[in-house]
């Protein structure tokens, strides 16, 4: 059953923090005051792993879970919210992010045991921060996680996987701060889990996840954990600019046995490629801009439908608007 607390946190005065518009002008020129800070024309290149693409028009790092609901219920319902952790899956287009972005703030990151074999993490935590908690405390099936390169909220968000289990699988209950600035606390079955999908409404932010695993043995836990560190190392270009799996695996298949069959490993469109380690993952090899990784990613899609008849999905969010 879904829980929502229908009371908002405590008001504050509705001052205003001025900065400079983008875009067409429909874009904020002024936002609501928070406890934590907004920067207007935030770079999001500084910290998303393609190191490329436009600034969110407005940055906002909240203090906590509360300045974050009196922030969003005061921030007017028609600006757009995008919740963005360390970027680890994301293409920013190079016109930039219009309305406010949140990336939540070390604040967030907290991990407690809880009895059950449970685990309850911060938004923004990191999945190896989340299975390592699990690993030292003897809590076995959250290993995955050392796998997956993002942080809770997204993970969440996304219904994050890999190694053959996902998130899916292991939650218990998310909190989550509306768009309105409600906040609710979703249980796995209010959040419509599907592959790669939650139901999730867009603008709202997962602050702070429930996890549950079994009993285990600390060593073979840490064991899987490097085992699953060693073989990303082996097949995956993690030390390059890169933003993780590009696409959906299509039912029955893995997207990048489709994108090297159709001849696609190494392609490239400026200072974009397609990895020559793992076909799924896109490049930027320095000086590639935005447009240039998604119509690289483009032109796989259209070299796959031609030579297997598979549209493949995107998997990697794309936001922003293209120069």
């Amino acid at each position: 059953m879904m829980s929502v607390h229908t009371e908002h946190p405590t008001s504050f005065a509705l001052s205003r923090v001025e900065g400079r518009g983008q875009g067409d002008g429909d874009a904020p020129r002024s936002i609501p005051e928070l406890g934590g800070s907004a920067e207007p024309q935030g770079s999001l290149a500084d910290f998303i792993w393609f190191r490329t693409g436009g600034p969110a028009q407005w940055l906002v790092r909240p203090k906590d879970e509360e300045d974050l609901a009196a922030f969003l219920r005061d921030l007017d319902s028609e600006i757009p919210v995008l919740p963005v952790g360390v970027g680890s899956n994301l293409i920013v287009r190079d016109g930039g992010v219009p309305g406010v972005v949140v990336r939540l703030p070390k604040s967030f990151a907290k991990v407690a045991v809880e009895p059950g074999n449970r685990v309850r993490a911060g938004g923004g935590a990191m999945g190896i921060t989340v299975a390592s908690k699990a690993r030292d405390s003897g809590i076995a099936g959250l290993e995955f996680l050392r796998g997956i390169p993002g942080t809770t909220g997204g993970a969440v968000r996304m219904n994050a996987g890999a190694y053959g289990r996902e998130v899916s699988d292991i939650l218990i209950e998310a909190r989550i701060v509306l768009r309105d600035g409600t906040v609710a606390t979703w249980s796995k079955g209010d959040l419509g889990f599907t592959y790669r999908h939650s139901a999730v409404p867009e603008g709202a932010v997962v602050v702070e996840a429930l996890f549950e695993g079994v009993p285990g043995d600390s060593a073979a836990i840490g064991a899987e954990m490097d085992r699953i560190a060693e073989e990303r190392e082996a097949s995956q270009p993690l030390r390059s600019r890169t933003g993780g799996s590009t696409f959906k695996n299509p039912a029955g298949a893995k997207a990048w046995q489709l994108i090297d069959a159709a001849g696609c490993r190494g392609l490239t469109v400026g200072d974009a490629q397609v990895s020559e380690k793992h076909c799924n993952f896109l490049l930027n090899l320095g000086k590639a801009n935005a447009a240039q990784i998604e119509a690289l990613g483009e032109e796989v899609r259209r070299r796959v439908r031609e030579h297997s008849g598979v549209e493949l999905e995107w998997e990697i969010q794309r936001v922003g608007v293209a120069k």
